[in-house]
């Protein structure tokens, strides 16, 4: 039976089954395996850090997540199509792991983070 993200457990949960699914998506997955190399043992305290922010208001996380991206951006370019799978991979992975009004907010979050990253790196310098 599905809950609600209620404790940094289930924002853990929810980030190794994201991560499980985008480090392998055929759309995105190599700017986690090739672009960067992500490690995962150092990155993944930092975006649960991050999502605990946002949906249990917690103030772990003090760094700024746009520099990062923009990083990511000059060693390969951002395509509108990276932004809308991730935004389909997580809002996915939320539905498929809980339910309730957290849950909801994480989606739409999701999908507002998505789209400001691909307003601002690939429709603003157009």
């Amino acid at each position: 039976m599905l809950h609600d993200i209620t404790s940094r457990y289930d924002i853990e949960v929810l980030m190794n089954r994201f991560y499980q699914k985008a480090l392998t998506d055929e759309v995105i997955g190599f700017y986690f395996t090739e672009v960067v190399q992500l490690n995962m043992q150092k990155h993944l305290p930092i975006i649960v850090d991050f999502w605990e922010n946002i949906l249990l208001d917690a103030h772990y996380y003090g760094r700024d997540p746009m520099q990062a991206h923009q990083q990511l951006h000059q060693k390969h370019p951002f395509e509108a199509a990276h932004f809308d799978r991730w935004i389909a991979l997580f809002t996915d992975t939320v539905s498929a792991s809980f339910v309730g009004p957290k849950a909801e907010i994480a989606k739409q979050r999701a999908y507002s983070i998505g789209t400001v990253m691909k307003m601002k790196f690939i429709y603003h310098h157009e």
